[in-house]
């Protein structure tokens, strides 16, 4: 499962340890990133990567203020 660059949301979820209804709402508010192929809607890898970091900045910016 490590090498796939597209996982879906099922996948994503456990991959970030959230659920599957947070995960769709991430994509609906433009949060995490997706694509469609065919009737799939599908995260790159490289999205839940920069959401953990945008997360982690924003942690570190609201910890100086």
């Amino acid at each position: 499962m490590d090498s796939k660059l597209l996982v879906s949301a099922e996948e994503a979820a456990a991959i970030l340890s959230l659920g599957r209804s947070k995960i769709f709402e991430l994509l609906a508010a433009g949060t995490l990133e997706s694509l469609t192929v065919g009737r799939r809607r599908l995260i790159p890898r490289q999205a839940l990567t920069e959401f953990v970091e945008r997360q982690r900045q924003a942690q570190r910016e609201g910890e100086r203020a």
